[in-house]
């Protein structure tokens, strides 16, 4: 077996000649990608050309609902980490001002509106809804606004590097709204961007699969090799070992025989034993909510 690595940057455009490399390459396999706004446009090439994706973290619904039958996910959906989201905020914090932010991206944009759906159907209006554009260096102008109308509630569908920005420039401005966000957030590269503003911050994400007994042997391997095999890097270990599990019971790696194998069996991995619906999606626990505290996080009690 042959590994090989390409970056699409998160980029659909490039994600999309990363995948023809990868056909040229004649790859049976991809494990990835990782930005939903990659995986779906990418996901059309290995359909045409019949090639294995199974995404351990694109979460946006249109991936396993175009109808590919190539395609898989050992991440859960947008659709169910926003009702999660949606519950959250309506219990807690009843009656204060909701505003929704994301940067536009497929993956942000999704969560935020799966979780503003869920919010509406509760009976929540939100009181602002904004986007930003990603990589930017600063984003006073939306912190002043979310200040200025008297935002209590922050929701924002996107990645870390903003988000961490907007918390910690909202703490230089005197501001403490409550952030929640989604499972792109799950990494200490968030806390290294906040530092002490971080404290409190709250997200949606998969049960950590790094507290899964199953999982201690491979976790002390990666702890021994000073690596913190946080956020989803179980997810793509997982998806790796639930190709080679599928591909053991087929005697092969001809993507046909192994996407037939991942249909209709069962695989024991680090993240459990799990199985995929018909779109492709995995059958597996759904979404907790997580608090960042002292540079860690961990599950939110209550």
């Amino acid at each position: 077996i042959k590994i090989v690595v390409e970056d699409d940057a998160c980029d659909p455009k490039q994600a999309v000649a990363v995948a023809n490399q990868l056909v040229s390459k004649k790859v049976v396999f991809v494990a990835g990608h990782f930005c939903s706004g990659s995986s779906i446009p990418a996901s059309a090439v290995y359909h045409e050309e019949g090639i294995l994706q199974i995404s351990p973290a694109s979460t946006n619904p249109k991936l396993t609902e175009q109808g590919f039958s190539n395609v898989f996910r050992t991440c859960g959906r947008d659709d169910q980490q926003g009702i999660v989201a949606g519950e959250y905020i309506a219990k807690h914090w009843k009656g204060k001002k909701v505003a929704i932010v994301h940067d536009k991206q497929a993956y942000s944009k999704g969560l935020a509106d799966a979780t503003k759906a869920e919010l509406n159907k509760l009976g929540i209006k939100e009181a602002m809804y904004e986007t930003i554009n990603p990589g930017e260096k600063d984003y006073l102008a939306l912190v002043t606004k979310l200040k200025s109308a008297g935002i209590d509630v922050v929701y924002y569908g996107g990645y870390h590097p903003e988000l961490g920005l907007i918390v910690r420039q909202s703490a230089e401005q005197n501001y403490h709204p409550k952030f929640l966000s989604g499972d792109a957030i799950v990494t200490e590269e968030f806390w290294q961007i906040t530092g002490k503003a971080g404290e409190g911050v709250l997200m949606t994400f998969s049960p950590d699969p790094r507290k899964n007994p199953k999982a201690a042997p491979i976790v002390a391997e990666f702890t021994k090799a000073n690596y913190n095999p946080e956020a989803y890097t179980l997810y793509t270990y997982g998806t790796v070992q639930a190709w080679a599990e599928a591909a053991t019971k087929a005697k092969s790696t001809d993507p046909k025989k192994v996407i037939a194998e991942l249909h209709k069996g069962k695989f024991n991995i680090v993240l459990g034993t799990i199985g995929f619906d018909k779109k492709g999606d995995v059958t597996a626990p759904g979404y907790v909510v997580y608090v960042w505290k002292d540079g860690k996080y961990d599950y939110v009690k209550g």
